[in-house]
Order: C-alpha cells, then structure tokens, then sequence
C-alpha cells in the first residue's frame, strides 16, 4: 500500500555491529520502502552518529533488541530523545516480543511484538495521512499524552514469503561497509520451526504470541524466489560464499531436491546449512555434497539423553546423530557442531561426554554456547522448577557465549569448560586433564584468549575449504596464511577488548574515538566468526 499524501515518513533503524547481516531490517525495510517511506540505518559505535542522526533527523526510530542489550539500547534512546525529543521510538526483536512490557522505559513510544512488515507500514501510513495509530496490530503503545499503555492483538502470520520480496541490502550495506565487502552473504529459505526445543524462541513465538500450529508458523520459500534472490546479490555486490541461516535446511524432501538439482546450474557458489539429525538422511548429504555444500552443522546440543531430549526436547537419538555426522564426513564435506553447555539437571561429567560425542564423530568445527533461559522460554520455568537460582534479566550476559545467567554451584568450572570445549575436541589427548583444568579459576582469562584465538583457526579452516572450492590455490589461501592476517590485523584487537573490556566505558560521546575505531575494526572479522 502506497501512502496517500506527499509526506513521506523517515525510518532509521539505530543498531550495534552484529556478528553478520541483519535480515530482519533488510525485510522491514524493503516493506517501509515499497510502500514509498525512507529509510536507513546507522550501526554503533560510530564516533560521528550524533551529528549523523540529526542531519537525517527521522520520524521514526527503530530498534531491534536481545535480552542482555535491552537495558544499553534504552540508555541510547535516553541520548537520542535529548538530541531529537519528538522522534517516535519503536523496539522490536526477541526481548520486546516477549516482555512486551519494556514499552513501559523511558523514551520508547511502542514495541512491536513479532513480524513486522504489515504492521510497520500501516503505522507509518496512519502517521502520515495524521490519523490515530494506537489501534495498529502487532504494537504496545504508550500514549503520548495520557500515558495510558494500549495492548493490541497479533496480526496473521505471512503465509507466502515470497510476496514479501527481496530482502532490502542497501539499507544495511550502505550503513557499513564491512558486510558489503565481505565475500560470505546470509540467506535464509524459510521462517519458523517445526520443532519444540525449550530453549529456542520458535516455540514461544509459535504458542505464545501467535498461537499458531506448525503448518501455519513453519513456512518456506520457493526455490525459484531463493536462487533470484542470490542471482541478484551477486549482481550487484560481492558474493563468493553462501551462508544459509535456516534452523533446518533439509526440513522437506520435495524442495531440497528441487535445490539441489538447481542450485549448481544456476548458481554455482560454494554454501553451507544446517541440519537437523533426526530428519537427515544418506541422501540428503549425497544431494547437497553434489550441489555445492562445503559445511554442515547439526545440532548436537547434548550428549546426555535426558538433557537433549528431557529438558532440551530435541527428539533425536544418539545414533542419529552419530549416523548424520558419519554420512557427513564419507561424503567429505566439513562437519560442525552446534553444542550447549550449562543445560539445567545435567551433571559436570553429561558437560565432558557432550565434548566425548564430539570426539566420537569427529567433528572439524565445534561451535558451542552457554544455555540461556530467556523470558517466555520454556526453559525458564523448567531451570526455577528445578531450584536453580536464575540472574534477573535486566543481568542477563550481552554475549550467550562469555557467561550463564544461571547460578549454577559449579558455574565457573563450566564456563571454563566452554572455552576449553572446541581444542578438547581437536585435540582430545588433553580430555584426560579436562576436568583439572577446569576447576582453575586463575585460567579464566587465559582460557578465553585460546578460545578466542583457536576459533579465529577454525575459520582460518573454513575459508579455505571455501577458497579450495572455488579453484583458489596458492599461499594466499593457506589456512595458516588467513589466520595470520586474522591474528594481526583482528584478532588481537577482539582478543583486548574481550578480555580487557572493563577498562572501557560504553561509548556515546564523539570523542570516544578509540573504541569506536576498535569496533570497527572488528567488524569483518565478526562477519564471519564462527559464533552464530
């Protein structure tokens, strides 16, 4: 729908730099755009953003937000209302979705609760005919001049994705250019998840904010729209790798056939996907190894039974997962791993025979997180059921992969343990001193700088399957070549500013220059890191 009246209304998403592109901004602002408003984006830090946010001097600013950042973006708005009062606050992602109640902060006018594309165009249309908007679906408003907070119902879900459009990656590339220039793109075939994992969103968004069953909520794109889509990014920007973020690729045999007989021809390109074990058979890995897949990641989540299935609820069987990773590894294509540590009713020696698992199957590229329950999550009332103590949200960790939010007695020896995990498994001669090791409280910090840098290696790996892929040879593209670079002109960089990040204040002021250009800095690097 086309706005009516000459007044066009100006969006500006205000962002941190995340570890790879935003999809969910490029969807939202293709909507805002085809419906004939403007928008941008602006990422943080950025020494200059104060004087960038009022030449642009939006209508409307937006945020997309995680539980752990919810309380930074909030002191960024107090910032930006001081330099633009009358600008119209929305904060949209995971943590308003499912605390609908932060509408309630300072500053912010409303929250948007789910997918946003219908629901962000029909506000920007209402506001710019000056028509009354706190009826719009999908929003919590706070009214303006009572105060009084307005809850309104959830919209339908987009049944047919494609009639979204392409997602819009000027809006993103033209803020920063380090997702621009990097060779490695993100793509995604499909929205929602068929599966019921407790410690994922997908279940809670299904249920509880939209109530849906899994035909409705799980929908998938054709591949006709998914390979014009990749046509076009190569078109138009640098693209070498594809990087597919679907939860499960392989979810209908029917479409991956379909993928896999096309992608080749018409594509060519290098990718990588994750699978789902208890849905993975030999012939999906012989389909995609002749389509082009380099990488595969399942998720293994948990050794334990109890732990993966009980309180995980992953329904899938060890052998399963012995089986996917075996068929994975005859077919030669790099297998990695999606592990959680820190899952509540696990035990110490459950957290070392996840690493044994991933010993057993040999896995090239070990990525591994610590459990987080989240508001709404399933998993948060089973980890209070079960009595452990659970850091209030406002406490919860920036990054899932530093610290629990759960007070576990023995939380700093799995903490541990989750730096140690991927060169445990690489190298499992040092699993007999694991569980030495890791009661070490003084190795904190140096356990964090060799998980740092032995992830920076395995990326080093990665690029070059990628680069082998593509017919690149010579020392340029030797993997001790990238991690070299890596190591010199980023990784020390991110190792400091983990490890010593105390020394830093949050930046808002321009004359916190340093840490603005350290960021920076980091930026391509974070693109591809391995921690998705």
């Amino acid at each position: 729908m086309v706005a009516t009246t000459a007044k066009r209304m100006k969006v500006l998403f205000l962002e941190e730099y995340l570890p790879q592109e935003m999809l969910g901004i490029m969807w939202l602002s293709r909507a805002i755009k085809d419906a004939g408003h403007e928008c941008r984006a602006l990422f943080l830090p950025d020494k200059d953003w104060i004087a960038k946010l009022k030449e642009y001097s939006p209508d409307v600013i937006c945020y997309s937000m995680t539980t752990g950042l919810h309380l930074y973006f909030a002191d960024v708005n107090r910032k930006v209302k001081q330099v633009l009062p009358n600008v119209f606050a929305i904060a949209g992602g995971p943590h308003p979705t499912f605390s609908p109640e932060y509408v309630e902060q300072e500053g912010i006018d409303a929250v948007c609760r789910g997918e946003g594309e219908q629901a962000i165009v029909e506000l920007l249309d209402k506001m710019s005919r000056g028509e009354d908007f706190y009826e719009t679906a999908n929003f919590y408003f706070k009214h303006r001049e009572t105060g009084e907070i307005i809850r309104n119902p959830q919209r339908p879900l987009t049944n047919n994705l494609d009639s979204l459009g392409f997602p819009d990656r000027d809006v993103i590339y033209e803020a920063g250019a380090i997702y621009r220039d990097s060779d490695r793109k993100v793509f995604v075939t499909q929205r929602g998840c068929p599966m019921n994992c407790s410690f994922c969103f997908h279940h809670a968004w299904k249920k509880k904010v939209y109530g849906a069953n899994n035909k409705e909520y799980t929908r998938k794109r054709s591949v006709d729209h998914v390979l014009a889509e990749i046509k076009e990014v190569r078109a138009k920007y640098n693209l070498k790798f594809v990087h597919f973020l679907d939860d499960i690729f392989n979810l209908k045999n029917d479409w991956l056939e379909e993928f896999c007989e096309r992608y080749p021809k018409e594509i060519g390109l290098p990718f990588d996907v994750i699978l789902m074990a208890n849905m993975t058979t030999e012939r999906h890995i012989e389909l995609l190894k002749k389509a082009g897949c380099v990488y595969a990641r399942i998720a293994f989540e948990a050794a334990s039974d109890y732990v993966r299935n009980a309180v995980f609820r992953k329904n899938t069987t060890r052998k399963q997962l012995t089986d996917a990773s075996e068929w994975i590894k005859r077919y030669g294509i790099r297998l990695g791993s999606l592990n959680m540590l820190g899952g509540p009713g696990g035990t110490l020696e459950d957290e070392l025979d996840t690493v044994r698992l991933n010993i057993e199957c040999k896995v090239d590229h070990p990525l591994v997180s610590l459990m987080q329950p989240y508001p709404e999550f399933d998993i948060a009332d089973m980890t209070k059921q079960m009595g452990y103590a659970v850091s209030a949200y406002d406490d919860f960790p920036e990054k899932f992969n530093r610290t629990t939010s759960i007070l576990f007695e023995n939380k700093q020896e799995i903490e541990n343990l989750h730096k140690l995990f991927p060169i445990l498994v690489r190298f499992p001669s040092l699993m007999r001193f694991a569980p030495r090791m890791i009661k070490w409280r003084w190795a904190t910090k140096p356990y964090l700088i060799a998980y740092m840098l032995f992830s920076e290696w395995m990326v080093a790996e990665q690029a070059r399957i990628y680069s082998k892929a593509q017919g690149l040879y010579g020392p340029r593209y030797w993997a001790i070549t990238d991690f070299v670079y890596r190591l010199g002109t980023k990784g020390v960089l991110r190792v400091y500013e983990n490890v010593f990040q105390g020394v830093f204040k949050r930046f808002f002021a321009p004359r916190d220059t340093r840490q603005a250009q350290l960021a920076l800095q980091m930026g391509d690097e974070r693109v591809v890191a391995h921690m998705e």
